[in-house]
C-alpha cells in the first residue's frame, strides 16, 4: 500500500495501458479517477471496486480544457484532493506523410499533446496548494526517442509530451511537484493484438529480451514514479521497451 489514500486522475483508462496503471494505483491503495472519452471506464471501476478500493468514472475528451476542468472538480467534490495525475489518453492512427491531412494532424496533436496540458492545467491550482504533487506522462519510444514511419503526427506529438515534461518538472518543482514521462515501446494491448498473432510473434523475436510489454509493465512503473521511493526523480523520461532502442 505504498499509495494508501492518494488520489490518482488517470486519462485514457478505459482499456490497456490505462486501465493497468489505474488498477495497479488501487492495488497501492490510491483512490481512482478512471477518466476516457468512451462509458468503458465504467466496467473498470467495477473491478476496482470489487477489489476494495474506491473509484470513480469521469466521461473526459482531455482536447477539450472545459471537460479537464470538469474532471478535476468532480475528483475535488468526491475525494477532496488530487495528488497523482497519470496522461495516458493517445491516439496512433497510422497515415504517411504524403497522404496526411491538416485534420489528421490536428487531431493527434489536440489529444496527445494538448491533451497534457489541459490536464494538467486542470489540475495544478490544487496540487499547488497543497504544495505537492506527482504527474506521469505517457510518451512513446517513438518521438520520444526514436522515428517512425507513417506516425509522423504522433511522434511529434510524444515529442513534444517530452519537452513539455521537462519544462514543466522546472517549473514546478518550487511547488514540490515532481513531473516525469515514460516511453513504452511495443505494449500488448487491444490494439497491439489486433494486428494478428503472426506479427507479435515477429515483434518478440525481434526484442533483445524476446518478449512483447505488458499494461502491467509501464503500470509498475507510474507506481513507483507516484510513490516516495522516487522522491529524487523529476524531469526524466524513463523508456521501457524491451531494448528495442538500444540495438
Amino acid at each position: 500500500m505504498k499509495l494508501k489514500d492518494r488520489v490518482a486522475i488517470v486519462t485514457g483508462a478505459g482499456q490497456g495501458i490505462g486501465k493497468g496503471i489505474a488498477l495497479a494505483l488501487a492495488k497501492e491503495g490510491c483512490k481512482v479517477v478512471v477518466s476516457d472519452i468512451t462509458d468503458k471506464t465504467n466496467d473498470v471501476v467495477k473491478e476496482i471496486e470489487s477489489e476494495g478500493s474506491e473509484a470513480i468514472a469521469v466521461k473526459c475528451d482531455v482536447s477539450k480544457f472545459e471537460d479537464t476542468e470538469e474532471m478535476a472538480r468532480k475528483t475535488l467534490e468526491k475525494f477532496g484532493r488530487i495528488d497523482i495525475l497519470v496522461n495516458n489518453a493517445g491516439i496512433y492512427p497510422f497515415k504517411s506523410l504524403l497522404e496526411m491531412t491538416e485534420r489528421d494532424w490536428d487531431k493527434v496533436l489536440s489529444i496527445n499533446l494538448k491533451g497534457v496540458f489541459n490536464c494538467t492545467k486542470a489540475v495544478l491550482p490544487k496540487m499547488v496548494e497543497q504544495e505537492g504533487g506527482n504527474i506521469i506522462n505517457i510518451a512513446s519510444i517513438a518521438g520520444a526517442v526514436i522515428g517512425y514511419t507513417n506516425l509522423a503526427h504522433y511522434s511529434a506529438s510524444k515529442g513534444g509530451v517530452l519537452g513539455f515534461t521537462r519544462a514543466a518538472a522546472l517549473e514546478l518543482a518550487q511547488h514540490g511537484i515532481r513531473v516525469n514521462a515514460i516511453a513504452p515501446g511495443a505494449i500488448l494491448t487491444p490494439s497491439t493484438q489486433a494486428v494478428g498473432e503472426d506479427v507479435i510473434k515477429q515483434m518478440e523475436q525481434s526484442n533483445p529480451l524476446k518478449k512483447i510489454g505488458r499494461p502491467e509493465d509501464i503500470a509498475n512503473l507510474v507506481v513507483f514514479l507516484a510513490s516516495d521511493e522516487s522522491s529524487y526523480i523529476t524531469g526524466q523520461l524513463i523508456v521501457a521497451d524491451g531494448g528495442n532502442t538500444i540495438q
